[in-house]
């Protein structure tokens, strides 16, 4: 029986769901028709990669896929990028301290500085919360740290500034990539499948 004494999370379509095809379908509406040759799940263009490590500001992200659709406003990319985003299922705070109360609980998330800003009016409007920080001892943009996943460098610094064990650890994620690399640290993994609900991942550790 292992012991799970920390739970890392991923955010995207584990806490908080988001639809890759719905930015796809905002990309193409404003003319960038080959998005998914860009941007995907599994592979991306540099610049979104740059986007997600914080290299790069919002303007010049903007800037570059301009180059693609040079006729797109500004605020149309943006509205197209951000179209992904949908929102936290009824239930999923509630279920996040439980966790909580129970482990040492932390958030894992590729992100950027256009999508945290809309995650974080998003927040305040639907949740009147002003950020995810209440649900965990500590959760981590890829944005704000420099790095991130598949890379394991940012597994390794999340587990050495919290002393964590990997085999005390469950890392849950809905990304075939970044459970890989998770795994040849030493942690336990989660996948999350496409459609399955947070109740549902954390059913068995919250029993």
């Amino acid at each position: 029986m292992k012991i799970i004494k920390n739970i890392i999370f991923d955010y995207g379509n584990v806490i908080f769901s988001i639809d890759f095809q719905r930015a796809s379908q905002a990309f193409k509406n404003i003319g960038l028709e080959h998005i998914d040759d860009l941007f995907g799940h599994r592979a991306q263009a540099n610049f979104f990669d740059d986007f997600e490590k914080g290299k790069i500001t919002a303007e010049l992200f903007v800037s570059e896929v301009k180059k693609f659709v040079p006729n797109a406003s500004n605020q149309e990319i943006i509205d197209a990028w951000n179209a992904l985003l949908i929102g936290i299922d009824e239930g999923n705070l509630e279920l996040l301290l439980k966790a909580k109360a129970k482990y040492r609980t932390f958030l894992l998330s590729n992100n950027n500085e256009i999508h945290y800003n809309w995650i974080i009016e998003y927040l305040k409007h639907k949740w009147n919360i002003a950020d995810m920080s209440g649900y965990f001892e500590k959760d981590y943009y890829s944005h704000l740290m420099g790095l991130r996943k598949p890379n394991a460098d940012i597994f390794e610094e999340v587990l050495k500034i919290h002393n964590l064990n990997p085999e005390e650890t469950l890392f849950i994620d809905d990304s075939p990539q970044h459970i890989a690399t998770a795994a040849k640290l030493g942690l336990h993994t989660r996948l999350v499948a496409p459609g399955e609900t947070l109740k549902e991942v954390l059913k068995e550790y919250l029993s």
